[in-house]
């Protein structure tokens, strides 16, 4: 038996990808009743730990034969894989080729202590036309599948050798607007019989939409990190900087944010990315922190600008994000600065899905 039918996620048959699938879900398609539970459940987790389905270590000859063709394990391609050095090690991103030869981007983001964080995608591309991000620029070509969002996990950890402690969604695409895909992503990233992260340990990063939030909410998860992007605080200087804003203003973001569920130690993530001369004038640190009194307790993340192919402005220099970093401080709020890493990769905030990788690509090029 050929335990590894290719790297692409989806052969075209009609075989289940066990990335997109509950143990629950795996186990009712396999069919195989209660008595074969421990070793379904042996076979599937190797698939999702080891991106390797292979019943016939865990299964009888006759049951192996039986559910070998009806499943597979889809790991993707890497295209393109790069690093660049920084303070805490290397920010690493890799460009995978999806089934239908479309790709998408995700990033491992080193992190103080040797801990890292794996930037996975939701969408191929982006409709939401935000002014300093790069993947918005092509627009949506289609929305990821529940499996393809866990393949990039599983493909970082066995293809690429990427040790990761976090999950977080902010790379292409925005993940409310592909609701379906990524709450079957999240309910597979949190089995325990196969990848089992805790779910402190996965943040789901939105522009802020109210109806998405809600129906995040609706899934019932308890320790489920969100971040939002704010990067104005006021309506119309963030539809000018977030078209997607202009559907709902910021009475109703805060409003959905404040009903998501917290617990104790949680802390809501408000990302600025600061474009000197656009969002850092006189009054925003105020506005931000009535943003924040509307929304609940928060973590502000300020981000520098990274500029992509088409620049909206200049990235601000580091007496400017101490500068403003300060006065968010002043006004009551808790403050990180989220130091630039990527930068020369295209793999920093807003960088990813710019012109080289819509280009395409297979290794070698």
């Amino acid at each position: 038996m050929d335990a590894r039918p290719g790297l692409h996620s989806a052969p075209m048959d009609n075989r289940s990808d066990i990335f997109g699938l509950t143990f629950p879900a795996f186990t009712a398609l396999a069919g195989l009743g209660p008595g074969k539970a421990a070793n379904l459940r042996a076979a599937y987790s190797a698939a999702l730990r080891e991106g390797r389905w292979e019943p016939a270590r865990y299964l009888s000859r006759v049951d192996a034969e039986a559910l070998f063709p009806r499943f597979f394990a889809g790991l993707l391609e890497p295209a393109r894989v790069a690093e660049e050095d920084g303070e805490f090690g290397a920010t690493s991103k890799a460009v995978l080729v999806l089934s239908d030869g479309a790709t998408v981007e995700c990033v491992r983001i080193p992190s103080p202590g040797g801990k890292a964080t794996l930037c996975v995608s939701s969408q191929v591309g982006c409709r939401m036309g935000c002014a300093f991000c790069e993947t918005g620029r092509a627009g949506l070509e289609r929305n990821l599948s529940s499996a393809e969002i866990v393949a990039q996990a599983v493909t970082a950890r066995v293809a690429l050798g990427w040790e990761f402690r976090n999950i977080v969604f902010m790379g292409m695409g925005e993940p409310l607007d592909n609701i379906d895909g990524l709450s079957g992503a999240l309910a597979v990233l949190f089995e325990q019989a196969g990848l089992g992260l805790a779910q402190e340990r996965v943040t789901v990063c939105t522009v802020g939409l109210p109806d998405g939030i809600a129906r995040l909410r609706a899934l019932g998860y308890r320790r489920l990190g969100l971040s939002v992007s704010l990067n104005a605080p006021e309506d119309a200087t963030r539809s000018r900087l977030m078209p997607a804003g202009r559907a709902y203003g910021l009475e109703a973001l805060s409003a959905a944010l404040a009903a998501f569920p917290s617990r104790r130690n949680f802390a809501l993530g408000v990302n600025y990315c600061l474009i000197p001369g656009v969002n850092d004038g006189p009054g925003a640190a105020a506005g931000v922190a009535a943003f924040v009194a509307r929304a609940g307790r928060a973590l502000v993340n300020v981000i520098p600008y990274n500029p992509g192919s088409e620049p909206i402005g200049r990235a601000p220099t580091e007496r400017e994000v101490d500068a403003f970093a300060a006065s968010l401080a002043s006004a009551g709020l808790q403050v990180r600065v989220r130091s630039p890493r990527g930068r020369g990769l295209m793999a920093a905030c807003g960088q990813l899905g710019g012109p080289a990788a819509r280009s395409g690509g297979r290794p070698g090029a």
